[in-house]
């Protein structure tokens, strides 16, 4: 059966088709895989190599993906309805085949190993453009480009070929004989002739456009290996990025700088941690107000960030146990005010004690010592749910002490909708 290949297109007369995927699951174990029966031909429609959508499984998925093209079978670790990859290649779809300004799937992908650059461009409208490399696919498409750019790798090649033969100097005939080539060499002649012209340039536009191509290019080089490297080398690389930034006194001004140096690394669910860990001590509670908005940049609708930032709070805990463990409550409700934490990752949090980041044992007095607050949570939300019924009550919530030791009832004006709660500008704060 066919679909399109843009799903978010409901059209049935779409004229860009696919195969829908079929997956078929193998073995048991630990030896249990997922082969793409059809890999090749839902390939063949989106104009890319099949690998590539197979690795972008695997990198989304964190397992290892297997190719053998000779037999046409594409395998990704473990096992995985076809329901769910057939979500995920929409994500590819966006991000590596339609165009971003007409949205047709007509484009091509340039590679240029020497910039560790990645082109796209678009016959359906003539877009031409650069692809974001920061997605971890990007390394295995650098390293492996498609056979459609192979040709221009090629002549890349003979070009530089003529250029040494003409360096070397060659006999009067084959000069003579040179003169009679055909108009296309004659063109790629004078384009190499162009090409010294720039490398004997010595100006100051000249030098300073060497030196951009320089810079980009280990640019690239360097997004490429951090990429590679584990994930505990790339939260230390995130970890000094932010340690230097408070060292130079430029820490409150670099939130936008923190949040594209952790999406760059691919660490952006653990920021808040390497965050609680650099810009908390036990004057948390002024400085949750004075980071909010560097903190709102990775939690900001991110449950997985969240429950880091909760991880992040309890080694906090452990360094500062005197001062904070008697404020735990105080404190979780700092953090639920400021929006850095929703209602349900933290009741999920209460329901659990985990050993992760602290002991055992500490974690349970972390538990106890919030369980007013979380008692709270509870009772404020089914408080919320009858108020929904009774009109009379609507401007009457229950309020958290902040000697956290009680609760109690206060007439409050109404606030604003979860539409508009969610809807947060995080620069204008």
């Amino acid at each position: 059966m066919s679909i399109n290949v843009n799903r978010s297109v409901s059209d049935q007369f779409y004229r860009y088709k696919m195969p829908r995927l079929v997956a078929k699951v193998e073995g048991k174990g630990n030896g249990i895989k997922t082969v793409i029966v059809n890999m090749v031909d839902v390939a063949k429609a989106l104009n890319r190599p099949p690998t590539y959508p197979t690795k972008f499984f695997g990198c989304e998925l964190g397992a290892q993906t297997q190719f053998d093209t000779k037999n046409d079978r594409y395998i990704v670790n473990g096992s995985h309805e076809a329901n769910k990859l057939q979500d995920m290649l929409d994500g590819f779809i966006h991000k590596f085949v339609l165009c971003p300004e007409c949205d047709n799937p007509e484009t091509d992908l340039h590679v240029n190993p020497k910039k560790q650059t990645i082109g796209n461009s678009c016959k359906a409208c003539g877009y031409r453009g650069m692809l974001d490399t920061r997605h971890k696919l990007c390394t295995f498409i650098l390293k492996n480009p498609p056979e459609n750019d192979s040709g221009s790798v090629k002549k890349e090649k003979e070009k530089k070929n003529r250029k040494k033969d003409k360096e070397n100097g060659s006999s009067g005939g084959e000069a003579g004989n040179h003169n009679d080539i055909d108009a296309p060499d004659a063109v790629v002649s004078n384009d190499d002739d162009d090409d010294e012209d720039w490398a004997e340039e010595t100006t100051e536009e000249a030098q300073r456009r060497r030196m951009e191509e320089i810079s980009e290019h280990a640019k690239g080089l360097t997004l490429t290996e951090d990429l590679e490297k584990s994930l505990e080398e790339r939260v230390n690389i995130f970890y000094n990025f932010v340690k230097e930034k408070k060292d130079s006194g430029a820490i409150e001004s670099a939130d936008k700088e923190i949040l594209a140096e952790a999406e760059r690394l691919d660490v952006k669910a653990m920021g808040p941690l390497i965050l609680s860990e650099l810009l908390f001590d036990e004057n948390i509670r002024e400085q949750i107000k004075k980071y909010k908005r560097h903190f709102l940049r990775f939690c900001h609708n991110n449950k997985k960030a969240q429950k880091y930032l909760l991880g992040g709070f309890e080694c906090l805990v452990k360094l500062h146990q005197t001062q904070l463990l008697p404020r735990v409550p105080i404190i979780l409700k700092d953090l639920y005010d400021a929006d850095l934490l929703e209602e349900d990752v933290i009741l999920a949090w209460a329901e659990k004690v985990s050993k992760k980041y602290v002991s055992k044992e500490l974690a349970k007095e972390i538990h106890a010592k919030a369980e007013p607050f979380v008692k709270w949570l509870k009772e404020a939300e089914e408080e919320s749910e009858g108020s929904e019924e009774d009109d009379e009550d609507d401007n009457v919530e229950v309020v958290y002490s902040s000697s956290a030791r009680e609760l109690k009832m206060e007439t409050t004006k109404p606030e604003k909708s979860d539409n508009e709660k969610e809807d947060i500008d995080i620069d204008a704060i």
